[in-house]
């Protein structure tokens, strides 16, 4: 909660800012929305270093470039940017095939049989979502992993609430018959 009890910016009134030379109103809209963007690209390309520049280039493209967004449209403009970004650099490792889970997200404390266990159920579960249609895969993590309004996702994604509707619910039908193809049968969708 705001300690001063002052209404915060709005994104528009913080880009619009940035747009007349403030520049803490881009650091302010990177301290808002960095950390949500960081995890929306991990999710794509399974790199949290990646996912981290990804996120700069985002922002960069945007501050740089200024281009003219529509009133209450920077995070889906913001989101839609990085999801381009995300998916020329995730074209980029599949032709050359590069595919790894960082050391970094997985806790020191975990034992090595552990570790070995997660990294198999990781790694079988990249594998199901890479074998689903990439609209599929994107509409589940915006919508779970992010945590996303249907509204939300169908602006980022560019189509109706009905179809991210639909999306979901076929989505999570392919990624459950892929899991049980990998023998995965605990999981919650």
């Amino acid at each position: 909660m705001n300690p001063d009890n002052k209404k915060l910016p709005s994104d528009d009134e913080l880009y619009n800012g940035y747009l007349k030379g403030d520049a803490k109103a881009g650091d302010e809209l990177m301290l808002r929305y960095g950390d949500l963007l960081t995890s929306y690209l991990f999710s794509f390309i399974g790199d949290y270093h990646d996912a981290e520049d990804l996120m700069l280039d985002s922002f960069a493209a945007i501050l740089v470039k200024k281009p003219k967004i529509g009133e209450g449209c920077f995070k889906a403009y913001l989101f839609k940017t990085a999801r381009h970004m995300a998916c020329r650099l995730w074209r980029k490792k599949l032709k050359q095939n590069e595919f790894s889970l960082p050391d970094d997200i997985i806790s020191e404390e975990v034992t090595p049989e552990r570790k070995t266990v997660i990294d198999e159920n990781i790694s079988s579960l990249h594998k199901c979502l890479n074998l689903i249609p990439t609209q599929y895969r994107e509409a589940l993590w915006l919508k779970y992993a992010m945590d996303l309004s249907y509204d939300q996702a169908a602006q980022i994604m560019a189509c109706s609430k009905k179809k991210i509707d639909n999306l979901l619910a076929n989505g999570k039908k392919i990624l459950r018959k892929e899991l049980e193809r990998e023998g995965i049968t605990r999981y919650e969708i």
